[in-house]
């Protein structure tokens, strides 16, 4: 018989400690860009396409704005963005990536492939884990039918 509570039976642990790892394993190539893991999801959003709304940004990452304003203060801070009002509407602000921020994609580009080779899956498992994460996540935030 096995026990259905088993620690190591349950997937939502399994789940977490894999997220602890990878964060462990990101936290020293994000040491070396100056960003913490937070901070380098805003930039990957605004990497892939520059001038964002605040909330199309929180929208993308999931984070409420109490969450990502002080992110973005942060990385403002640093350098790597600016934050500006819009003209038509003042109430709206846009998330500007500023010379510094584009040359860090530079230094992050390497990021990928060392986590690739840290995790030891090839790219079809990879692919297949991270379709995998995305269904769960869906499933999850869908709202409950039972």
């Amino acid at each position: 018989m096995t026990d259905e509570l088993a620690l190591d039976k349950q997937l939502c642990f399994a789940l977490y400690a894999a997220s602890r790892a990878m964060t462990a394993v990101y936290r020293p190539m994000l040491d070396e860009l100056g960003v913490t893991y937070p901070q380098y999801l805003v930039l990957l959003v605004l990497w892939e396409r520059d001038g964002r709304g605040v909330r199309e940004i929180g929208t993308e990452l999931d984070l409420d704005t109490g969450t990502l304003s002080p992110l973005l203060k942060r990385l403002e801070a640093l350098g790597f963005i600016e934050r500006r009002r819009l003209a038509a509407d003042e109430r709206r602000v846009e998330v500007h990536l500023t010379e510094a921020g584009r040359a860090l994609r530079d230094e992050a580009v390497k990021i990928p492939h060392c986590l690739a080779t840290r995790t030891k899956l090839d790219l079809d498992e990879a692919a297949a884990l991270h379709g995998s994460l995305v269904r769960l996540t869906a499933a999850l935030q869908s709202p409950d039918e039972s």
